[in-house]
């Protein structure tokens, strides 16, 4: 074997990974992106039609086969909507519901899935599992126990029927005890040495580590809530009480719906979950990665 057959076979193995790393260099990016970037405008398309038919007229919309892109801009819809009197108070109704359920789910939900983290007491494990149970049961199976309770409670027909259910869920209190499992204990018992009590240790020191929990249970919570249209098509009878998913209904009549208004009011309802979302995309996905599948 000559010198020069030595060097070019010990040269082979060398140019694979150079040949490897040109081609990632004409590949800037994953190559599952060339997957999912049309799945995401597959789930994108929706959206994007409901906010070019809230710039169609009644007749477009209606028309077969329907506009994919509207003539003109016509701002019809969106002048029936905000004409409306009681557009602006549906949309604070939603706006009091989503603030006191994501306040409350956050504050309850923290001390409940702490005291199931750290607190070993008689049926804690039995309580867990019972809490759980409950996530599996569907609505229409509580809906008229809710009713009634809510009904003794003097509350239907008013805001408070739709906050008091939603005060804390039991999704909120496994993801906060989810998350605590993950978090190390020394920092708290130092705090106890120190005399901390229970409450000081967990809204001064393990709250603040728990922020992509809390983004997590606010965004869910805020979705729920605001999206809701079931139960407060159940419990609420004035109109003045009516939230903003609602009160779109009553654009949809039996004989004659303002399909424009429909559309311009769903793409205003959209924004807050929109601009939500973004807000706590990175602390939101943070949570599900980290604390989302521990047992």
């Amino acid at each position: 074997m000559t010198a020069s057959t030595m060097v070019t076979e010990g040269a082979a193995p060398a140019a694979a990974p150079a040949t490897r790393t040109t081609r990632r260099r004409r590949l800037p990016f994953s190559a599952w992106h060339l997957l999912l970037a049309p799945l995401s405008l597959c789930f994108a398309l929706p959206l994007v039609w409901l906010v070019l038919s809230s710039f169609m007229t009644n007749a477009e919309i209606n028309r077969f086969p329907p506009a994919l892109w509207p003539k003109g801009i016509d701002f019809g819809g969106y002048r029936y909507v905000l004409g409306n009197a009681m557009f602006p108070r549906w949309f604070a109704n939603s706006c009091i519901v989503s603030t006191v359920a994501v306040g409350s789910n956050l504050v309850l939900g923290a001390l409940g899935g702490y005291a199931f983290a750290r607190m070993r007491f008689r049926g804690s494990r039995a309580l867990l599992a019972l809490m759980l149970a409950t996530m599996v049961i569907p609505f229409q199976l509580t809906m008229i126990p809710t009713f009634l309770v809510m009904k003794w409670l003097g509350l239907i027909d008013t805001l408070g029927a739709l906050i008091v259910p939603s005060l804390v869920t039991p999704f909120a209190v496994f993801l906060f005890r989810q998350f605590f499992l993950g978090l190390p204990r020394e920092m708290e018992e130092a705090a106890w040495i120190d005399g901390c009590s229970r409450l000081r240790v967990l809204f001064s020191i393990v709250a603040p580590l728990a922020r992509p929990a809390l983004a997590t249970v606010a965004v869910l919570t805020f979705l729920a809530t605001w999206n809701d249209l079931s139960w407060p098509l159940i419990a609420i009878n004035h109109d003045t009480q009516y939230t903003l998913q609602l009160g779109l209904t009553t654009f949809q009549g039996q004989h004659h719906t303002q399909w424009a208004a429909v559309m311009a009011g769903n793409v205003i309802t959209v924004l807050p979950v929109l601009l939500a979302f973004l807000f706590a995309q990175r602390t939101f996905i943070q949570s599900l990665t980290s604390s989302g599948l521990k047992g």
